[in-house]
Order: C-alpha cells, then sequence, then structure tokens
C-alpha cells in the first residue's frame, strides 16, 4: 500500500487540467478542511473530492471489488474509509460547503473519448449553488417630490476686526 498514492493522481491531475482550462482556479489538498479535500474552489466555497471506486466503495462499480484474500482485512478498511468520507461530509456541510464527488471511474471511461459531459456537469454543480447577484435600491425616487440635497442657505455675520 505504501505505492499508492494520495496526491496528484492521473485521475485528480486531468481533472485539475480540465478545470484549469475552464478558467476555476483552485487549491490542492487544503489541510485545514476537514477530509482534506482533493480540489477547493474558494471563490465559490466549494470543495471537490476525486474518490477511487476501489477505496470509497463505489457502489454498483465494478472497480469497488473485495480483495479474495486477507478479505476481513479489506472490508474493514474500506468499511472505516466510507465512514471517514461520511463524517468529513457533515463536518463540510456544517461549515456551509458545497461538495462535489467525482468518481475515478468517471474519468477513467470518458478520458479516452471525452470528458467534456463530465466537466459541464461539474461546472453546473459549481455555479448552481452560487448565491444570485442581487441589486439594491439605495434611493427610491417618489413622482411630483422634490428632493432636497443640500441645507439651506444660512446667512453668517461677519464680526469686525479690531
Amino acid at each position: 500500500m505504501s505505492k499508492i498514492r494520495s496526491k496528484n493522481t492521473k485521475p485528480e491531475l486531468v481533472l485539475r487540467k480540465a478545470l484549469f482550462a475552464k478558467g476555476f482556479r483552485y487549491r490542492v489538498n487544503v489541510p485545514n478542511l476537514p477530509g482534506k479535500p482533493d480540489i477547493v474552489l474558494p471563490k465559490y466555497k466549494t470543495v471537490i473530492f476525486l474518490h477511487g471506486c476501489f477505496w470509497h466503495r463505489h457502489e454498483g462499480c465494478k472497480y469497488a471489488y473485495t480483495p479474495k484474500t486477507n478479505t476481513k482485512f479489506w472490508i474493514d478498511k474500506i468499511t472505516s474509509n466510507v465512514k471517514r468520507d461520511k463524517t468529513n461530509l457533515q463536518k463540510l456541510i456544517a461549515l456551509d460547503w458545497n461538495i462535489i464527488t467525482v468518481w475515478e471511474c468517471e474519468i477513467r471511461h470518458t478520458h479516452k473519448h471525452n470528458l467534456t459531459p463530465l466537466i459541464d456537469r461539474v461546472e453546473a454543480e459549481i455555479l448552481e449553488n452560487q448565491p444570485k447577484k442581487i441589486s439594491l435600491k439605495f434611493y427610491e425616487q417618489r413622482e411630483n417630490e422634490v428632493l432636497m440635497v443640500a441645507e439651506e442657505i444660512v446667512k453668517y455675520h461677519r464680526t469686525a476686526k479690531k
């Protein structure tokens, strides 16, 4: 397991390159956020986790299998990973972060063909959670009303010099 990378994996590099090309600027593996998200978009208050299907038990994926040897160890290991993921998601939600999860198989299948649909989906999820711009009217002018902007002119008396 020492050969397993946790940072800068091929799927992660592909996703980061595509996001950068779309104009998104991000931070990588921010340590002060729960779960140390793979990609953090501070401007959009969004985090992206790129999960490996095997390590994070992607439901219904052919890559999320249990090895035939040392089965108990692997079941415990992967179950603890999934449990840790859930607690990290709850902490991020409590901190009001938007969370996007991209699975390794999504990039693995589309990388050779076309990554555009995946990137468009991620972009839409990033942008849909953003607050809409609100225009406020600070000054409201009513019809037939004269607005007074300055004070009345006050006559000051000059004092004689002595």
